[in-house]
């Protein structure tokens, strides 16, 4: 985790200076209910694709397809799964980082799921993080992600318990609606939306996006497509006069917030260059210990 989150961060500036290049998700959907996904992006000496399907009564499968920026070499194809998981949670690591107040230490989470995971455990890596307030609808497993936190884990019984004072919140879930409401959010909180990237499905009432002294988003361009949160609540004619930037302009200089009072969020999507970067590292460790080229690798 800790160097995928210097990886997004080093990404990032890359894009802002017009050094890596990303192509938004594009979805072909068909009749059986199957999805196949696709989202691109070059960086350094590397392009490549993450592809994966989806269904959603036989689950996910992620890879990534890697080449060499020079010839167009194929180098790898790495299964994802993982990889993709950790790469989603390091995202909002370096937004946390840059929009967070330096003293945050209460984080709630609403959801329990695989993504929930890496979503803490940046966080923790770049906050002091004393509590962690957990809520999802099972409670079976809620308990189970306060116990896998370790001793600053807590489930809790109510979303709104979960997140009412707390410093920093991720909402993670597959909700269609608002999955919070706006008075629960403390002045100088930071929120990781990272849940939809459907543009019907939202996690975060209009209200908070009204409230917000800042939003990032990991791409304008992408976030026109897929961002149910923010499509719903303002249309996007209206988004040049809201306070709407791209994480890369913080990550490049500009203030993530202009006082400890801010509420600030950061609406996560995923990046094709962030995966192409990680599963780049990945592809460097297993070269240089002798591996070869020839290989699948599981990540």
């Amino acid at each position: 985790m800790k160097e995928c989150i210097r990886l997004v961060r080093e990404t990032s500036v890359a894009l802002a200076s017009g050094k890596a290049r990303n192509q938004p998700r594009r979805r072909l959907a068909l009749e059986t209910g199957a999805v196949l996904h696709a989202m691109a992006g070059a960086w350094g000496n590397y392009f490549g694709t993450k592809v994966y399907s989806t269904h959603v009564k036989h689950g996910m499968h992620f890879h990534v397809v890697l080449y060499e920026a020079a010839t167009g070499k194929p180098l790898a194809l790495i299964g994802a799964d993982y990889l993709g998981q950790i790469r989603t949670g390091a995202a909002s690591g370096v937004a946390t980082d840059l929009m967070a107040r330096h003293d945050a230490s209460t984080v709630g989470v609403i959801g329990s799921g695989f993504q929930a995971q890496t979503q803490v455990e940046a966080v923790m890596k770049v906050r002091t993080v004393k509590q962690v307030r957990v809520w999802s609808r099972s409670q079976e497993k809620r308990e189970r992600f306060s116990q896998s936190v370790g001793a600053v884990g807590r489930a809790v019984g109510s979303a709104r318990e979960a997140v009412q004072g707390a410093d920093i919140v991720i909402t993670a879930t597959f909700a269609r609606d608002p999955v919070l409401e706006v008075d629960w959010i403390s002045d100088g909180t930071h929120v990781n939306a990272i849940g939809s990237n459907n543009s019907q499905r939202r996690e975060l009432p209009m209200q908070l996006l009204d409230r917000a002294s800042l939003i990032a988003v990991d791409s304008l361009e992408q976030a026109l497509i897929e961002s149910g949160d923010l499509l719903l609540a303002w249309p996007p004619e209206t988004w040049p006069a809201k306070p709407l930037v791209e994480l890369q302009e913080i990550a490049a200089g500009k203030p993530g917030r202009s006082s400890p009072s801010d509420v600030t969020i950061f609406k996560s999507h995923g990046l094709g260059v962030w995966d192409v970067a990680a599963a780049a590292w990945v592809y460097e460790q297993a070269t240089a210990k002798g591996l070869g080229t020839a290989i699948r690798f599981e990540v």
